[in-house]
């Protein structure tokens, strides 16, 4: 399912430039006279894996909820689950969503997080550029939320971190190209784009609830082993001769 999180992020990469393209557009640092392979590039570069970084970090924290449901049995549900909850994020108005992070308690580090990204926008530096990256990465962002539900049903932390590793390096490209062209994607498009991710959050979701139901078609919704019955299970009688 890795390519899955890939395409979702290279679809959900136009839903980034409507919400953090102004971060992009405004990164520290002047473009250097030998052109964008030099530190100007490097410095927009490091800004976007540092967005990954922050990601496959939350997937291995969903991958850590995950491993613990499917501890309890649970794992076809699981992916059904999650299905289900990425098509209830897609109905659920963006503004309800954005206000999730407050309902978790989690307003005072945010705060802090928004303090320490304007201090760094003062430091044009490769580090700073990064740690830019990895602050911006731990905002509120719905499109994340969809992409963590998803990590949700992977395959342990491991595959999980995996799960939003890709998610983040697809929506490198679009996101590193606005960074280093400026205005590459004109207001109108972004609106329009934008409105392609919904329709493919939901592909996303029902091919989650599809693989859950486990209704035995290869790759796509493989039938899953069932604990082996009783009968099975209880060991054969010995009979000796006498």
């Amino acid at each position: 399912m890795l390519w899955a999180g890939f395409l979702f992020g290279l679809l959900g990469s136009f839903h980034c430039v409507g919400m953090c393209g102004a971060i992009a557009l405004a990164l520290p640092g002047q473009r250097a006279a030998t052109g964008l392979a030099g530190s100007y590039g490097i410095g927009r570069l490091l800004y976007n894996l540092g967005r990954t970084t922050s990601y496959t970090t939350l997937g291995a924290g969903a991958g850590l909820i995950g491993q613990g449901l499917r501890l309890a049995g649970v794992q076809q549900s699981l992916s059904v689950a999650s299905g289900v909850l990425i098509l209830l994020l897609v109905v659920v108005p963006e503004r309800y969503t954005a206000g999730l992070a407050n309902v978790l308690g989690l307003s005072t580090p945010l705060g802090w997080v928004k303090t320490t990204l304007a201090r760094l926008f003062q430091q044009p530096t490769g580090w700073a550029l990064y740690a830019t990256g990895v602050l911006n990465g731990l905002l509120p962002c719905g499109l994340v939320y969809l992409a963590l539900a998803g990590a949700l049903s992977a395959p342990g932390v491991a595959g999980a971190a995996a799960y939003m590793a890709c998610f983040g390096l697809g929506t490198l490209p679009l996101m590193l190209a606005l960074s280093l062209s400026g205005q590459m994607v004109p207001w109108p498009w972004r609106t329009r784009l934008r409105r392609v991710v919904p329709y493919a959050a939901s592909l996303l979701a029902l091919l989650f609830i599809v693989r859950g139901l486990g209704l035995g078609i290869p790759y796509l919704s493989p039938q899953l082993n069932h604990a082996p019955s009783a009968a099975t299970t209880l060991p054969r009688t010995v009979h000796y001769c006498h």
